[in-house]
């Protein structure tokens, strides 16, 4: 899939906003396991944490040619759209999980950023061919 090219504007870069519902409900669905399974319960607590400081230290970047990610200042992965084959947000009530596909890789993340803003841009920058 590429971007399209036809236009001559630019494409100004979007930062997605981060959201902490999916590490807030896990840490949350956590507290009352707590009385039922305790192992089960930290793993999830645990999980819950680390998609927490995930939330709060990455940032991705939609710009003209590619998907960025941040952490803090310093880019550590660039996803140029002309590498990309298909993409796919998992869970539309609930948007729990982006998957994109690579020419030689495949890409899990879980949904810390603004699902509506994380579509409109895939939409604008990505689009499918076959849908």
């Amino acid at each position: 899939m590429n971007p399209a090219t036809s236009t001559t504007e630019l494409t100004p870069t979007v930062e997605l906003a981060p959201s902490y519902t999916i590490p807030i409900v896990l840490v949350a669905i956590a507290i009352p396991l707590l009385l039922v399974q305790i192992w089960v319960a930290s793993a999830i607590a645990l999980f819950g944490v680390f998609l927490l400081f995930q939330t709060a230290t990455l940032r991705l970047q939609f710009t003209e040619i590619a998907l960025d990610i941040y952490r803090g200042e310093t880019r550590i992965r660039q996803f140029p759209y002309r590498d990309w084959q298909n993409w796919r947000i998992f869970w539309s009530p609930v948007p729990i999980l982006f998957y994109f596909k690579e020419v030689k890789s495949i890409h899990f993340l879980p949904i810390l950023f603004n699902p509506k803003t994380l579509q409109a841009c895939l939409e604008d920058r990505c689009p499918k061919i076959n849908s």
